[in-house]
């Protein structure tokens, strides 16, 4: 019970700050600009799908080390004499888990820095850049 507690009320602050660092992001002229807020609108929801990606991203890459190396202790209690090789295999595991979330930051940066329509988004929205 007090697990689920504390998993409730993790998860209202999480919801608590990224409602409020929205808030503060937003731009003066922002709300009134409807549903076509111009090019600053545009790029704030690339950052929010960014952090999305690399959270989702991180939180299953997370889970799956967590089983890898679940599954690899019990057969090490199973097996002792197998450990070494067990060993092995689970950290060349973990590391291709870990590339899957690595991957992910790489897209997420070229979300964020190298968007390729970046310019003529911004031309046919009348900015200069």
């Amino acid at each position: 019970m007090a697990l689920r507690k504390s998993l409730v009320l993790g998860l209202s602050m999480l919801v608590a700050l990224l409602w409020a660092s929205l808030v503060m992001a937003a731009e003066p002229g922002a709300a009134g600009q409807g549903a076509t807020g111009g090019l600053g609108s545009f790029f704030s929801y690339a950052v929010i799908a960014a952090g999305f990606g690399i959270g989702i991203a991180a939180f299953g890459t997370g889970i799956g080390q967590g089983l890898a190396v679940k599954s690899s202790v019990e057969g090490i209690a199973r097996n002792p004499e197998a450990s070494g090789k067990i060993t092995v295999t689970m950290l060349i595991g973990l590391a291709m888990i870990e590339s899957l979330c690595i991957y992910a930051l790489v897209v997420a940066l070229i979300i964020l820095y190298a968007y390729p329509m970046a310019k003529p988004i911004a031309a046919f929205l009348g900015f200069k850049i």
